[in-house]
């Protein structure tokens, strides 16, 4: 599947009549979703509720929680919003079902590029493309005649001139919250040196230059940063911007429209989009999708509830209601400011996330790996092989390696 035209498809939907949200059908049946909280699950949630006898579950520790959850019988949860990685323990577990023949009765709207298939079953339906893009307060960069930075190196520069005029209590911010935040840093900065995880035999491949690169660009970034960074995750950077704390950050577009909420946010109409800074070969950051599944242990009468609720929350009516929360992939969608930074940083050759079983293992151990580097208690080479050596003890565990 190729993501760049995943992108554009929803970009390039035409825009249909504006309207109030309702539910084409009374749902009869009792539903339950766990999904992630950010905005765009907020709006996705709100509509499906309309239909009735639905109670979502927005939690940003869902993708600790779904395996388990899913794999329950019955199922704790009907629906689930996944991602590219978040789905592979789902999928090898067997927790979630194949969507053809719901699809082919109740899915006809659908774009070809939401349907995502896995050894030719349609194992989700995806609803946004998400990515890591700069956000940064157009003013502070204004006042100080600073430029746009393109690349991470001018971000640190521009973050090492906003912190010299003590304009903003942190230059920077990011989410580096030690876990999978950390983990997802690691990764975007991988990618963008042009990194591989592992070969073709799953053995790992970061103890490298380009691992070495990769780590002391992140350090080099937490000098501008809340001393707290191992606790920050994307909402607590979110809150960072709202409050006026931070200048810029990496931050994934879905928390875009989240900068202009009134009720929330005390710089409204000052923080700009742009293209995730560039590493040396690919931006800085991964191309993701977010979209549904639906659980396997469930009766056949709640899956087709819960489908059904599931395209009444991911349809034109929920665009027209929200159209900056995300980057749609909804037929009505129509890209505006909040959204160019994401079009940006996929144009500019930012590259798929590689979910795959072995990297659900490497993006575990680096989320917890990391940290004993950047607080200084290992070099950057000893960090990189106890984290190889923990991949290896996992997929060993696992029967990726022999």
């Amino acid at each position: 599947m190729k993501l760049k035209t995943i992108l554009m498809a929803g970009a390039m939907s035409a825009v249909a009549s504006a309207g109030a949200a309702e539910c084409a059908f009374e749902n009869e049946v009792p539903l339950r979703s766990l999904t992630a909280g950010f905005e765009a699950w907020k709006a996705v949630t709100d509509n499906m509720a309309e239909c009735g006898n639905f109670e979502a579950n927005l939690d940003q520790e869902f993708r600790e929680k779904q395996p388990e959850a899913f794999a329950a019988d019955p199922s704790l949860y009907h629906i689930g919003g996944v991602a590219n990685s978040t789905m592979i323990p789902l999928l090898n577990a067997g927790t979630i079902r194949p969507l053809n023949d719901l699809v082919e009765e109740y899915g006809q709207h659908l774009s070809p590029n939401q349907l995502i298939t896995v050894d030719g079953d349609i194992m989700a339906i995806a609803m946004m493309v998400n990515n890591q893009h700069l956000m940064y307060r157009e003013d502070i960069l204004n006042d100080l005649d600073l430029e746009v930075p393109t690349t991470y190196d001018e971000m640190l520069e521009a973050a090492a001139v906003i912190q010299e005029a003590d304009v903003v209590e942190y230059p920077l911010g990011g989410t580096f919250a030690s876990g999978w935040n950390l983990g997802e840093e690691f990764v975007n900065m991988f990618l963008a040196h042009g990194g591989d995880f592992v070969d073709d035999n799953n053995m790992p491949t970061i103890n490298n230059e380009m691992g070495i690169a990769s780590l002391e660009k992140l350090k080099a970034a937490t000098q501008y940063m809340d001393p707290e960074y191992l606790a920050a995750d994307s909402t607590y950077v979110q809150q960072q911007f709202q409050q006026g704390q931070i200048a810029m950050a990496n931050l994934w577009a879905s928390r875009a429209g989240a900068m202009d909420d009134p009720e929330e946010s005390q710089v409204v109409g000052k923080v700009t989009m742009a293209s995730a800074p560039m590493g040396p070969e690919a931006p800085v950051s991964s191309i993701w999708w977010d979209g549904i599944v639906i659980a396997s242990n469930i009766t056949d009468e709640e899956a087709e509830a819960a489908f059904r609720v599931a395209m009444e929350g991911i349809d034109t009516e929920t665009v027209q209601e929200s159209p900056e929360a995300a980057v749609w992939l909804i037929d009505g969608y129509e890209p505006g400011d909040l959204a160019a930074g994401a079009a940006a940083t996929a144009a500019n050759g930012a590259r798929p996330y590689p979910a795959s079983s072995a990297m659900g293992i490497m993006h575990s151990v680096l989320g917890n790996g990391i940290a004993p580097y950047l607080n200084g208690n290992k070099d950057a080479e000893t960090t990189l092989a106890d984290i190889e050596a923990a991949y290896m003890t996992s997929a060993e565990e696992a029967g990726l390696v022999e």
